[in-house]
């Protein structure tokens, strides 16, 4: 039997308010070249994909206007109003190019910095595992839990042990994801990512240790830093 194939999915249909910019945060540029091109080059370019689907915005006109508009390899649909409608999406959209047990990898549009090394290393672990797994981070500050989100008082300080932060890609096979996506979607769970799709639908996702400088652009602060990131690789 061939080998499983390996796919790519960047959703890039978030409109990213709390960047306060006058276009979503896949769109804003470090050094002269977009945020989004900056990341799908670096996927791209660093391991065999068979192709990329990239979800979009229905009112998105920045996208001719990029770099990775131009590569036969990448290909667009239309994204949902959230990101697990729009991961969905584009598995529907690839539907027909892809087999049950091909690995989809699912990378944040504004995550810029994942290093090469981290990628190889994720697909190396998980190609031969039966469902999948993600890149993750052990929690190293001292963690404080508030009332509410108004009251900020401190009530507790939470046991950071076996604590992760989750980070991207994401990498499951492909009739996994698509069953946990519309399982949990249907049944309207918090899916917050792939990983967590995945766990509702009672697997177990193995955690692969990543480097804690894959930021995700969030806020404008995080320009600068993921430019500074970028520059020492």
């Amino acid at each position: 039997m061939p080998s499983p194939r390996l796919w790519l999915i960047v959703p890039a249909a978030g409109i990213g308010q709390r960047m306060q910019a006058e276009q979503p945060k896949q769109y804003l540029r470090i050094g002269e070249r977009f945020i989004l091109d900056i990341t799908l080059s670096r996927l791209m370019d660093s391991a065999p994909f068979s192709g990329c689907m990239v979800p979009l915005h229905p009112a998105d006109h920045w996208w001719p206007d990029t770099e990775a508009s131009g590569d036969s390899r990448i290909q667009t649909c239309t994204g949902g109003s959230e990101r697990a409608g729009s991961v969905l999406s584009a598995l529907h959209a690839m539907a027909e190019q892809v087999k049950d047990d091909d690995w989809v990898l699912v990378h944040d549009a504004a995550r810029p910095c994942l290093h090469t090394r981290d990628l190889s290393n994720l697909i190396d672990r998980l190609y031969s595992h039966p469902v999948g797994g993600l890149l993750a981070s052990p929690v190293a500050d001292t963690l404080k839990k508030a009332g509410t989100a108004e009251l900020t008082e401190v009530i507790e300080t939470v046991d950071r042990t076996g604590l992760w932060r989750a980070l991207t890609p994401q990498m499951f096979r492909y009739r996994v994801l698509v069953d946990s996506l519309e399982a949990a979607l249907a049944r309207e769970l918090p899916v917050t990512d792939e990983s967590s799709a995945v766990e509702f639908s009672g697997n177990m996702p193995v955690l692969v240790e990543g480097r804690p400088d894959n930021i995700k652009i969030t806020v404008p602060a995080d320009l600068a830093l993921a430019g500074f990131i970028l520059s020492q690789f």
